[in-house]
C-alpha cells in the first residue's frame, strides 16, 4: 500500500471544513493525483460530494458502528488504487458518543487507529490570538492524535491572517493556508443537512470553484506533504458487512430516494448482487426478476403527493410484495405505510404495505446511533441478530398501526429505546439505517 492519507478535522460543525474538504479534493486531483474522499461517522451526503469532487467513490468509516475488523478492511479498501486519501471528520474532531476507546464513532478515531496526521480547520472569524489557544488545546488534547497543520477559515483580511498565524506559529503548529470569508463557498442545506450532490444544479462550476480558492488560499504540496501511510492493525474482514437481500436487488432511485451508504451497495456488488434502479418519482416499479426491493431513505416528505399519484409505482411493489421481501429504511418505512402528512399538514396514502402513518408537519428530530436486536428475518439480518446503524429525521410516526416491530433498539450506548419500525408478510420497514452487523 503506498497511498497516503489525513484527516481533516475542526472544532465543530459549521466551520467550513466540509468547503475545505471538496475544494481541497479537486485541487490535488488537479495536480493529477488519484485522491480518495472519505467520512467519518454516518454521513449520507458527504461522501457524495466527495465522490463528485475526485471522480472516485466516497466511504464511510464508523468507528462505533464498525468492528475493528470491518474498519481495517474498509481503510484497506479505500486506500487501495488512491495515492493520497482525505478522511473528513463528523462534526468535531473529537466527538462521538462513549462506548469505549477507540469506539466512539469521532474522526480522532481513526487518526489514532491508523496514525493519520490531522489538519485542522478553525473558524477564525471573531478571534485572532485565541486561535492559538483552541489550536493549541487539540493538540495537547491526545497524545495519540497529531495536528500537522492548521487552515484559517473565513480570515477577514492581512492582518487579521498574520496575527492568527504568528500565535499558532508560535506554538509549533505550522499555518498552511487561510481561506477568506466568502459567501459564494456556502453549500446549500435544508432540514437533514447539505442539499445532495446529484440534486446540485451547477456541481462542478461549483467545486471547481471551491478548487480555485483551495489553490490560491493554501499550500498544496505542503498539505499533500503531511499525508501518511496508514498503519493498519490487521487485514481486516468484512464478515460484518450487511449481505446483499437478493441475487439482483430492486433498488428505488431518484430525489426521493436516495440514502444508500457506499460501502453497503460496493459490498453487495462484490458478493455477486446486481443493484437494478428504479424512480418510484417517474412511475415505475421494481423489475419483475429482481427477488428483493429495497427502499432507502430520502426526502419522500417533498414528494408526497407525487408518490400518492404514481399509480404503477404502487401496483407493481405491491404485487412484488406479495412473493418477494421488500424493505424499507426511513424514507422508505414513511412510504411503506398507510399515509404520509406533508409539512402542509396534507395527508396523501402511501403504499399501506404496513399500517403505521407518519408527519413532517408534527416534526421531532430522531438523531443518533441505534443498535436494532432484530425481532424477525429481514433484508438486513436474521431473528436475533444485532445491527449497528442510524437514525436521523424529523419525522414521526403519529400512528402505529398494529404490524408486528422489527426491532428493539438501544441507543449507541445500549439505553434501550423501544420497539421499532414494523414487519408484516415479507414487507419490513424502520426509521434505523442499518450500517453494519454489531
Amino acid at each position: 500500500m503506498t497511498a497516503r492519507g489525513l484527516i481533516i478535522g475542526a472544532p465543530r460543525s459549521g466551520s467550513g471544513k466540509t468547503s475545505v474538504t471538496i475544494g481541497l479534493l479537486r485541487a490535488l486531483r488537479r495536480q493529477g493525483l488519484a485522491v480518495r474522499g472519505a467520512k467519518s461517522g454516518p454521513d449520507y451526503i458527504d461522501p457524495g460530494f466527495h465522490e463528485a469532487a475526485t471522480g472516485l467513490p466516497g466511504v464511510n468509516l464508523d468507528s462505533w458502528a464498525m468492528t475493528p475488523a470491518l474498519l481495517d478492511a474498509l481503510v484497506a479498501q479505500t486506500f487501495e488504487g488512491a495515492e493520497v486519501v482525505i478522511a473528513e471528520s463528523a462534526m468535531g474532531l473529537f466527538d462521538g458518543i462513549q462506548a469505549g476507546q477507540g469506539r466512539t464513532g469521532a474522526g480522532s478515531d481513526l487518526a489514532a487507529r491508523y496514525g493519520l496526521p490531522a489538519l485542522l480547520v478553525l473558524d477564525v472569524s471573531g478571534q485572532s490570538t485565541t486561535a492559538a489557544a483552541v489550536a493549541k488545546g487539540f493538540a495537547t488534547y491526545n497524545p495519540d492524535v497529531r495536528i500537522a497543520g492548521v487552515v484559517l477559515n473565513r480570515a477577514g483580511s492581512d492582518r487579521h491572517i498574520r496575527l492568527c498565524s504568528e500565535a499558532i506559529e508560535a506554538i509549533g503548529l505550522p499555518v498552511v493556508g487561510a481561506v477568506p470569508r466568502n459567501p459564494d463557498m456556502a453549500l446549500p442545506e435544508r432540514h437533514l443537512g447539505l442539499v445532495q450532490a446529484s440534486e446540485h444544479g451547477a456541481i462542478e462550476a461549483f467545486i471547481d470553484r471551491l478548487a480555485d480558492v483551495m489553490e490560491s488560499a493554501l499550500d498544496l504540496e505542503r498539505i499533500a506533504a503531511m499525508a501518511q501511510r496508514p498503519q493498519l492493525p490487521g487485514p481486516g474482514d468484512l464478515a460484518a458487512m450487511i449481505p446483499p437481500p437478493g441475487q439482483r436487488i430492486a433498488l428505488a432511485q431518484d430525489a426521493a430516494f436516495s440514502f444508500v451508504y457506499p460501502h453497503v451497495a460496493r459490498h453487495w456488488r462484490e458478493a455477486g448482487a446486481e443493484i437494478v434502479p428504479f424512480s418510484p418519482l417517474a412511475d415505475e416499479g421494481p423489475a419483475e426478476d429482481c427477488d428483493s426491493c429495497w427502499l432507502p431513505g430520502g426526502y419522500p416528505e417533498l414528494h408526497a403527493a407525487r408518490l400518492a399519484a404514481a399509480e404503477t409505482f404502487q401496483a407493481r411493489i405491491v404485487a412484488f410484495s406479495h412473493t418477494r421481501p421488500v424493505h424499507g429504511e426511513c424514507g422508505g418505512y414513511m412510504v411503506l405505510g398507510g399515509a404520509l402528512e406533508d409539512a402542509d399538514g396534507a395527508l396523501h396514502p402511501m403504499l399501506g404495505l404496513l399500517g403505521h402513518t407518519t408527519s413532517f408537519a408534527r416534526r421531532k428530530m430522531n438523531l443518533g446511533y441505534r443498535q436494532a436486536r432484530l425481532l424477525g428475518d429481514c433484508p438486513i439480518g436474521r431473528a436475533g441478530e444485532t445491527i449497528r446503524g442510524h437514525e436521523f429525521h424529523y419525522a414521526r410516526v403519529i400512528d402505529p398501526g398494529t404490524d408486528d416491530a422489527l426491532a428493539e433498539i438501544a441507543d449507541g450506548t445500549g439505553t434501550s429505546i423501544g420497539p421499532s419500525g414494523g414487519r408484516r408478510g415479507l414487507v419490513t420497514g424502520t426509521f434505523f439505517h442499518a450500517i453494519a452487523r454489531g
